[in-house]
């Protein structure tokens, strides 16, 4: 067993854990910025969750979208985001004559059949401009990420967001913060 030493800090304050900014460059690798799901969590809301409580769970979660789930909550069936939420579908729905709190998320999200995805092998190449030009070209605010498997069941590994691109990208990809960590193992 290897022992590991305690020595005391000789200061009388540290920084918030978490809230100091971190950029990548535009060669950095692309896995730097996707949500990998070996990871962390992923966020779910099943189909039949209105769309408040969807959008109140996404707060909750600090996050900006949710992988929508059938009743029994085992499969992936579609992807909501905030946009979806707040945006002209639920006004579509009130203008067919359905109140708000009766939308729920299977009449906004956009379903699995429908997703463009990337392939995890394509993004273990990839390096953040190659992300970036994919959201600036197909107008996308989310990307799901999927790797199939050695029996070749098809799963979502990872998931990028535009904002967080957007966010973490310095123009002209001179800045650079040493990411955390978890971000380091992701590569």
């Amino acid at each position: 067993m290897h022992r590991i030493p305690l020595t005391p800090l000789a200061v009388r304050s540290l920084p918030v854990p978490g809230t100091e900014p971190w950029h990548v460059r535009h060669a950095d690798p692309a896995l730097l910025a996707m949500t990998d799901f070996r990871d962390r969590p992923s966020v779910t809301v099943s189909t039949v969750t209105s769309v408040d409580e969807a959008l109140e769970h996404m707060k909750h979660a600090g996050v900006r979208s949710a992988f929508v789930t059938d009743t029994t909550s085992s499969q992936v069936v579609g992807l909501v985001t905030a946009y979806d939420v707040i945006g002209e579908k639920p006004m579509r729905q009130r203008l067919a004559g359905i109140a708000r709190e009766e939308v729920s998320v299977r009449e906004v999200m956009t379903p699995v059949s429908e997703w463009q995805v990337a392939h995890f092998h394509d993004i273990e190449r990839a390096t953040m401009s190659d992300i970036a030009a994919v959201f600036a070209n197909s107008g996308l605010t989310h990307l799901p990420v999927v790797e199939r498997g050695a029996n070749g069941t098809v799963t979502v590994r990872g998931l990028f967001s535009a904002a967080k691109i957007t966010r973490v990208m310095k123009p002209g990809g001179t800045a650079h913060a040493e990411p955390t960590p978890l971000r380091r193992e992701a590569r």
